[in-house]
């Protein structure tokens, strides 16, 4: 029972997008600041894992909390997290930024040659 839990938790980029562009959902990356200044998701709020504190979360009970990282790895240690700690449902995104890049999504990134900001587009 838990396993099928766990899998409505883990949410594709594109059912992701379509709950962000709905004003459903908050967006919360927990990659390292680094990583967050290299390249992110429009509109995405940073909690890094390394320093994580589930009850600073957005108190919102009108959007839900979608957690992201790099690869879905520490975005699902993070709702693990939120949940323990809050006892409020949240959702990941699976295969995090990787898998939004590879459905097409735009981001914000730094071009490591020239310095300057890449910004594809807002969703």
């Amino acid at each position: 029972m838990s396993v099928q839990r766990e899998e409505q938790e883990d949410l594709p980029a594109e059912v992701v997008i379509k709950k962000i562009r709905a004003g459903e959902a908050v967006l919360v990356d927990v990659r390292e600041p680094r990583e967050f200044a290299f390249e992110r998701i429009h509109g995405a709020l940073l909690h890094p894992l390394s320093t994580f504190e589930p009850r600073a979360m957005p108190k919102t009970t009108e959007q839900v909390i979608i957690f992201h990282c790099g690869s879905g790895k520490r975005s699902r240690k993070a709702l693990e997290a939120f949940k323990a700690a809050t006892g409020r449902a949240g959702l990941h995104m699976a295969g995090g930024l990787g898998q939004w890049k590879a459905a097409g999504f735009p981001t914000i990134k730094i071009n490591p040659a020239t310095g300057d900001v890449e910004d594809s587009g807002r969703f």
